[in-house]
């Protein structure tokens, strides 16, 4: 099969690897819709690296031992690999596993780990079956797109009496506003790349504002009527975003976050005792919220289509790469097979 490879600084290549094995409970999913997200970064710096992604969707060719899929189905396969057991993967909350299973060792496998390529493998029970009336396309989007800030809405109970605050419109930050949207709040952003803030407003965002304007804590407070926000989600993952996220949001309103990344003085009286917020740390959505994921999907199809920006051939993928470090892109969808 193909896999990319990263092999130096903005340097990458196609490598053909033997195709990996599937075994017990873990199947081979030929992968048709790979999003892309930070691994530009390494892209970037230079790697290399040829274990790439971590966000899927395709259809399983070989359910080996599985009792829960079967050949043919259509499937998002989730990101990691935890164990099933304990009682965080038990209750859905597995992306906070602390006892993950080894892919390759269990199957015996040269491969299947990586996403940007033609196969991976995957435990059964974290390959979603795809509703038939759902694309390949968005339901990929169910990871990375949508995953993060849609867990952050459901745990802040967003809906449309709340104006919501999105900070950092990447790929993820653009799936904040969708998720905003879908939920019918008000959706307020803060981004200084030009191309994200007019896709932002496209989607529905009702003001994106520059967070290099010194005035723009003024202006988030003029346009809630001097309160705050009541929620305020952070995408960006760097300090003044998530210090204007807190001192953004209203008094016992709700902060959540979401980039990796950032460090800032958080102050324990005026910041939390006094100020009375709640703050979460999102980094992916339990698995008993598969129903209210697919419908949001559902809802979002016409969004979707404006936050996916490009679909490409993974033989493409250093186009892709540059495209991303541009910042002049929304979400991108690699296609392995064309």
């Amino acid at each position: 099969m193909q896999l990319a490879a990263i092999t130096g600084p903005r340097a990458c290549e196609i490598r053909d690897v033997p195709e990996p094995r599937a075994k017990g409970g873990i199947v081979k999913v030929k992968l048709l819709a790979v999003p892309m997200c930070t691994e530009y970064k390494t892209y970037e710096k230079g790697g290399p690296a040829d274990c790439l992604g971590h966000e899927a969707a395709g259809e399983v060719v070989d359910a080996a031992g599985s009792t829960l899929r079967r050949a043919g189905e259509r499937v998002v396969v989730m990101p990691l690999s935890p164990c099933g057991l304990c009682d965080l993967c038990r209750r859905g909350d597995y992306i906070h596993c602390q006892h993950t299973v080894n892919t390759l060792q269990a199957c015996a496998s040269p491969t299947g780990v990586a996403t940007y390529a033609q196969y991976c493998l995957k435990q059964d029970w974290l390959c979603l079956p795809v509703p038939e009336d759902i694309s390949i396309d968005h339901a990929s989007m169910a990871c990375c797109g949508l995953g993060p800030s849609f867990n952050a809405m459901q745990r802040m109970r967003v809906d449309g009496y709340d104006t919501v605050l999105v900070t950092g419109l990447g790929p993820v930050g653009l799936g904040a506003v969708v998720n905003g949207v879908v939920r019918g709040a008000r959706v307020l952003a803060v981004e200084a790349n030009a191309y994200r803030a007019d896709l932002a407003r496209e989607i529905g965002a009702e003001k994106v504002l520059d967070p290099r304007d010194p005035e723009v804590l003024e202006q988030i407070r003029s346009l809630t009527g001097g309160k705050g926000v009541d929620k305020a989600v952070d995408c960006a993952g760097v300090s003044p975003a998530q210090r204007l996220m807190v001192d953004a949001v209203r008094r016992r309103g709700e902060v959540a976050f979401v980039a990796e990344g950032g460090e800032f003085t958080l102050k324990v009286s005026n910041d939390l005792i006094r100020k009375g917020i709640t703050i979460h740390g999102i980094w992916h959505w339990n698995l008993t919220d598969a129903p209210r994921m697919w419908e949001t999907i559902r809802r979002a199809g016409p969004l979707l289509d404006l936050q996916i920006t490009h679909r490409l051939p993974m033989s493409r993928v250093q186009e892709a790469w540059e495209l991303q470090t541009s910042g002049n892109c929304g979400k991108i969808i690699l296609h392995p097979w064309d």
